[in-house]
């Protein structure tokens, strides 16, 4: 029989569904929701200045990670450690990169960053999230159907068994940071203000929903979340757009990878 604190877990979970339910008709299905213009302004760059972005962001992530990997090994900080940060250090060089592309092109083609968070973002990001929460339900649980049917195994990202084996505080505290805060800020900037808004407009508009979502879920290697993550990006991308505000998928980004931290060591996350 599950704990108490698991079914107290439980419960409130059932309530975020239920609310992002409600959420979900009220912002995204209704007629007065479908008729809400999106705010999100065409980005104005040439192609070969997203090719520089994209360029600069991939190439300085990964000599960022490949200086990390060789002194975390020198620090013997363990196997844990090493995949962790070096994978942290990848994403603070995305956004490096992204910088170095803002400080190279200046005022004509600015890559657009995140807008500030003020109180006005908070309801947004947080009915993001919770519209978001029995949508991706649904999907996880259609996707496994899938897989099982198929025969494929759905085994967790490697980083699920990382996030419950961990002991140092330090090290969890860093992981915790890494998934809440650098990662959706990095992720959010690369492929809904970098892919996503450069697609949109300049092809069908699935395409744009639809490519960044995938590669972001690619990104993450693991099959058994594929299609969870990639409806994940595409609502993530329709926020965005019906905003206009990068913050609001950043903050929802946030909420979304720290609620699914709080379900695995509640022991009830599915383990996407």
């Amino acid at each position: 029989m599950p704990a108490v604190s698991t079914q107290l877990v439980m419960a409130l979970e059932l309530i975020l569904v239920f609310a992002g339910c409600v959420l979900l008709w009220r912002h995204g299905l209704s007629p007065e929701a479908r008729r809400q213009p999106a705010l999100l302004a065409r980005w104005d760059i040439s192609p070969g200045n997203f090719l520089l972005f994209l360029w600069l962001v991939i190439t300085v992530g990964l000599l960022a990670q490949f200086a990390a990997v060789p002194a975390l090994r020198r620090a013997d900080w363990g196997e844990t450690a090493t995949v962790v940060l070096a994978g942290g250090a990848f994403h603070v060089g995305m956004l490096l990169g992204a910088l170095l592309f803002s400080l190279i092109t200046r005022k004509p083609e600015p890559v657009p960053g995140p807008a500030a968070v003020t109180p006005a973002l908070i309801p947004a990001a947080g009915a993001t999230f919770l519209i978001l929460l029995p949508l991706i339900t649904a999907a996880s649980l259609g996707w496994q159907f899938v897989l099982a049917r198929l025969g494929l195994e759905a085994a967790p990202q490697d980083l699920v068994g990382m996030f419950l084996s961990v002991e140092s505080p330090w090290l969890l505290a860093a992981m915790i940071l890494l998934a809440t805060v650098v990662a959706p800020v990095s992720e959010e900037l690369v492929f809904r203000a970098g892919l996503f808004r450069y697609l949109r407009g300049r092809g069908p508009r699935w395409v744009a929903f639809l490519l960044p979502a995938m590669l972001f879920a690619a990104l993450h290697a693991n099959l058994a979340s594929f299609v969870p993550l990639t409806v994940l990006g595409m609502l993530f991308a329709l926020a965005y757009e019906r905003t206009g505000r990068l913050a609001v998928p950043i903050v929802a980004h946030g909420l979304f990878n720290l609620n699914t931290i709080m379900l695995l060591f509640a022991g009830v996350a599915p383990g996407a």
